[in-house]
């Protein structure tokens, strides 16, 4: 399970011309699945990036978390955070979980979310063809991959 997490001020998810989610302060979170990711990967996901420290305290220090700011969560699935770009130009996904799959740990990781935040978190639309905005504070741009926990 890989996640690409993004401190924003804003972001939105449009589909069909339509804005289906929209945050201000808080964490734009895309991601990705892959064969052989549990619902353990999803319960360690979601509390570390619960309690990732990427926001200012009072001096200006990333020290706080989007808990401790009181920031909103926005859920995006993105298989392409699995593309393997190692042969010839055009990416491959055979790395990246099939929708079988996929679907129930992504509405399991929201789930987790719900529950590490006290509060349903904002998504996407696993498989739609959306159109994300995002307005990045910093930048902050944190790669985590359940792969790299031990």
């Amino acid at each position: 399970m890989r996640a690409v997490i993004q401190r924003v001020t804003k972001a939105t998810v449009e589909i069909d011309h339509l804005t289906v989610a929209e945050i201000g302060c808080g964490l734009l979170i895309l991601i990705g699945f892959e064969e052989g990711d549990s619902a353990i990967d999803a319960e360690w996901l979601s509390g570390k990036i619960a309690r990732l420290r990427v926001f200012n305290d009072n001096t200006g220090v990333m020290n706080l978390s989007v808990l401790d700011v009181n920031g909103e969560v926005l859920v995006v699935s993105q298989f392409t955070l699995h593309a393997s770009t190692r042969k010839g130009n055009r990416p491959s996904y055979i790395r990246a979980s099939r929708p079988e799959t996929a679907i129930p740990l992504y509405q399991y990781f929201i789930e987790r979310m719900e529950t590490e935040m006290g509060r349903k978190p904002q998504t996407g639309k696993f498989g739609a063809h959306m159109k994300v905005s995002l307005l990045n504070d910093g930048p902050v741009t944190i790669i985590i991959d359940t792969r790299w926990k031990e």
